[in-house]
């Protein structure tokens, strides 16, 4: 797949040097065909940063969510290769799912997985899903679906206006976090969303390193990197 060759810029993320895990690469949206209707709104698949994680996911639990941690179900939409799924993982959340309308990613992800539980590093159980994002079927209970800019903004409105089906008169039970947020007008459109927050979310001096370095290495230069990402909270209130 182009993006995963040394020829292509490939350079490994210290999260996966650590861990022993597949989850670095850039790969751009054009390269992602599936063959399925949502294929030209897929962005590019680029793992988060995990110190941005870190901090969003504890940004948000001084949000006031609905439930304990530990009620809710972590949904990553667009999981790719899964380090937003790994990371979920080692909460102490009800469950961990990862969506991936891609196969290929959603392979790598499930090897990740296999060897993020024989670790012992997983406290929570984890599914991960090869499929459309917009037919995924919510569970019951509070959950938290986390995006990293999967997609551009026909999905987005689809996206939206299953959530809205799916949660209607479960208030309090959906929460967003938002990171890349490009699509951030399409969510202040949809009314009974509300914001809980919006800015720069820094990443940690490694990760703004190692994120310089691997981006600087794609041979088109088609993208860059920055210490922050812009990033945003949602939560349903119907």
């Amino acid at each position: 797949m182009p993006g995963l060759a040394v020829k292509d810029g490939y350079t490994r993320h210290p999260f996966d040097l650590e861990f022993g895990v597949r989850t670095s690469g850039l790969i751009a949206g054009r390269d992602l065909k599936t063959g399925h209707r949502h294929d030209r709104d897929t962005t590019a698949y680029y793992g988060v940063a995990p110190s941005v994680f870190q901090a969003l996911t504890k940004r948000w639990q001084r949000s006031k969510p609905s439930a304990p941690l530990a009620e809710f179900t972590f949904v990553d939409v667009g999981a790719g290769m899964g380090r937003a799924v790994l990371l979920a993982s080692g909460m102490p959340f009800r469950q961990v799912i990862g969506v991936e309308l891609h196969p290929a990613l959603e392979g790598i992800a499930r090897k990740n997985v296999a060897l993020w539980r024989k670790s012992g590093r997983a406290k929570a159980p984890v599914k991960l899903i090869c499929g459309d994002a917009v037919e995924f079927e919510w569970p019951q209970g509070p959950c938290l679906a986390f995006l990293f800019n999967p997609f551009g903004e026909m999905v987005m409105k689809r996206l939206l206006a299953r959530w809205r089906k799916s949660f209607q008169g479960r208030p309090g039970e959906l929460d967003i976090l938002y990171v890349n947020n490009e699509q951030e007008w399409v969510l202040e459109g949809f009314k009974g969303f509300s914001r809980l927050f919006l800015g720069e979310v820094k990443r940690s001096r490694a990760d703004a390193i190692a994120d310089y370095r691997i981006l600087a290495a794609q041979p088109d230069g088609e993208y860059t990197s920055s210490n922050a990402e812009d990033c945003s909270m949602w939560r349903w209130f119907g």
